[in-house]
């Protein structure tokens, strides 16, 4: 819970403030690399815990996936693979400045974002995509008619195949 400055700063469970629901403002910054660092070390100790990091993907809806976004694309650019649900960069977004320093082989991007979505419009979640692709991400964006601000059976299913393409079944290891 943290004061989220689009309910008049009224705490809210939200990942980082922002300064408003919009595509066009900058970055709250401080909340989300604070925020990444707090992911970070989840995602160290699954690193201790045996997990490799090329076998990890991170993703979320709405802000969960602006969050994944930022965690991997700044801080772990070898982890398997992002999932971003009715989600958004900012125009300006620290991101994209990342990315333009960057010339190693990035995360694939798994996007769904439904054209009736009146909180995150679907141009925002677009305008991301092909930002990204500029950008050298692999991305693919999936479009659902009529889908407003939430999650559909569909997307789902969809990311479940992503989900098991991105991380097949190992093998048992031999000795």
């Amino acid at each position: 819970s943290r004061p989220y400055t689009p309910m008049k700063g009224a705490f809210s469970t939200v990942w980082f403030d922002r300064y408003k629901i919009s595509n066009d403002c900058p970055e709250h910054i401080e909340s989300i690399d604070s925020m990444c660092r707090g992911l970070t070390d989840l995602i160290n100790d699954e690193i201790k815990n045996g997990i490799a990091k090329n076998r990890i993907l991170i993703g979320g809806f709405s802000m969960g996936g602006g969050m994944a976004m930022h965690l991997a694309y700044r801080f772990h650019q070898d982890l398997a693979g992002v999932f971003a649900l009715s989600s958004f960069l900012n125009k300006d977004s620290a991101v994209y400045q990342a990315l333009k320093r960057k010339e190693s082989v990035l995360p694939e991007l798994f996007q769904c974002h439904g054209t009736a979505d009146d909180l995150v419009l679907y141009s925002w979640g677009e305008e991301t995509n092909k930002m990204l692709k500029s950008l050298g991400v692999s991305t693919s964006l999936h479009t659902f008619p009529n889908l407003n601000h939430e999650l559909s059976r569909t997307e789902i299913e969809q990311l479940k195949i992503w989900i098991v393409k991105k991380l097949p079944v190992e093998a048992a290891k031999t000795n």
